[in-house]
């Protein structure tokens, strides 16, 4: 088994090979075929991970790449990955090469991105991801691929059922590896990696080094090159951020009342539970915002309809669980808010990196209540700063609420007195009018300890049914008449 030797740690950006200037993807060696496609997709000039990577995967080193989210980490192992398996022939159920990613959303990017790069390339992919049906990938298997790109559970469920072959894997790729040790798939990943030959290529991309990954680097990389662009777990300059004090009976009014002033037109809304994600979801609706919702329980086909709606713009706000937090690439995200305080650190970074990213200008705003200002002095300590409080926001008002806009495709309703209560529910502000009180008789003087000159008629201070009422209410009694000198 393969084992740590040395590790360069010096810092990209000192490297002898990184550029001062500009550096185009025609200087790095890539093939014409290659070139082709990243000019037809408008990319003409590496990312400083890309520069950095690619010549050391071109060159069949093992490597550990830090790199935080959005810095373009999937295309420095993609691009070489295609020019390096341009020769060969995959043989059945015996993919030449395996990307490991930790969610089906990862997975499914990296496919995109294979497509796009490779499309003047005859290399074939198979996608195993869980949500979907087996057969089609089995099949996909049996004709042998070139790149196998996977998350762990359905690998190993197929590796078990004597579906797929290792032993003939030239390259292993570990994408968003502190993401897999949160998820609990280092275990896995251990146990795939016994399945791989010994002398196989290994990437290895995380945002941050825990001990953990440290210690799986150490046992199944082989004298891998340290590459580092950022310092880990460093928040995007371009992004504002911002904690906002709040009740938790308030955070749904409060998030409304937000996104307004703000004038947010598309965003992505985090929660720490799937539950919570559904219920957020249902009263945005209910309030006339366009949105959806993406989660774990969600199954495959329609988690990709809705990010897909969130993409072209069919809805404008998207409630997620931390399956979007990160490698997610969607264009333009103006806003992120964390509805839920992250439980951890590593986490916030990856949240608020849906926004910002390709130089644009973005901003997060992080819900905090009594109870999540122990997470909050974690994220700060983890990215240096403190971020700036905005204090208590008052809940809006129900007028403002009454001023909605109105669902699509719904006529507005008659515009009435609101009142929002905390699970999301509008009832009416004005009290229903009393029900008129029925007429009786005049009252008669009855054989009690009344007080004297009693109204019998009147209300009940306990209830809204006229004192008397569960009496006798019938004609009044001759005998009663006579006694007390009535006609």
């Amino acid at each position: 088994m393969a084992k740590l030797v040395s590790v360069d740690f010096t810092p990209v950006a000192q490297h002898p090979f990184f550029p001062e200037q500009h550096m185009r993807f025609a200087d790095i060696g890539l093939s014409d075929e290659l070139l082709r496609a990243l000019s037809e997709a408008g990319y003409d000039e590496p990312t400083p991970i890309q520069a950095a990577a690619i010549p050391q995967v071109q060159m069949m080193r093992d490597i550990i790449a830090i790199a935080q989210t959005g810095t373009g980490k999937t295309a420095s192992f993609v691009l070489p990955m295609i020019d390096v398996l341009a020769n060969g022939r995959a043989r059945a159920r015996m993919p030449r090469s395996l990307i490991l990613e930790p969610t089906r959303e990862l997975a499914a990017q990296v496919a995109e991105n294979f497509e796009k790069y490779g499309k003047y390339h005859k290399l074939s992919m198979a996608l195993l991801i869980g949500g979907v049906q087996m057969g089609d990938q089995v099949k996909a298997l049996e004709k042998g691929v070139d790149v196998l790109i996977a998350t762990p559970g359905r690998l190993m469920d197929l590796f078990e059922r004597g579906k797929i072959l290792l032993t003939g894997c030239e390259m292993l790729v570990i994408d968003e590896a502190d993401r897999m040790l949160d998820m609990g798939f280092i275990p896995d990943i251990e146990h795939i990696c016994t399945k791989l030959p010994t002398n196989r290529q290994t990437l290895l991309f995380s945002a941050t080094m825990p001990p953990p990954i440290k210690k799986l680097a150490d046992k199944f990389l082989t004298n891998p090159k340290y590459i580092e662009v950022a310092r880990p777990a460093t928040a995007n300059v371009n992004i504002e951020q911002f904690l906002v004090n709040v009740t938790p009976m308030k955070k749904r009014e409060v998030l409304r009342n937000l996104i307004r002033s703000e004038g947010a037109t598309n965003a992505i809304i985090f929660c720490n539970r799937k539950t919570t994600v559904r219920e957020l979801n249902t009263s945005l609706q209910q309030h006339g915002f366009s949105s959806g919702e993406i989660h774990g329980d969600i199954d495959q086909a329609t988690r990709q309809k809705q990010l897909e709606a969130f993409k072209s713009g069919a809805i404008s706000f998207l409630v997620a669980s931390d399956v979007a937090a990160r490698g997610l690439d969607v264009k333009g995200v103006s806003h992120v808010f964390n509805f839920d305080a992250p439980w951890h650190p590593d986490d916030y970074i990856h949240r608020i990196g849906r926004t910002g990213r390709a130089g644009a200008k973005g901003k997060a705003f992080t819900f905090v209540t009594k109870a999540d200002e122990e997470a909050i002095e974690g994220i700060e300590k983890l990215i240096g700063n403190k971020i700036e409080r905005l204090g208590t926001i008052a809940a809006p008002s129900p007028e403002s609420e009454a001023r909605a806009p109105a669902k699509r495709g719904r006529k507005p309703a008659e515009p009435k007195a609101k009142e929002t209560r905390p699970d999301g529910r509008e009832v009416s502000e004005a009290p229903s009018a009393p029900k008129p009180a029925r007429e009786k008789p005049p009252a008669k003087p009855v054989r009690e300890k009344a007080a004297p000159n009693a109204d019998a008629g009147q209300t009940d201070k306990q209830s809204d049914t006229p004192a008397g009422e569960d009496g006798w209410n019938g004609p009044m009694p001759g005998f009663l008449s006579v006694s007390f000198g009535t006609s």
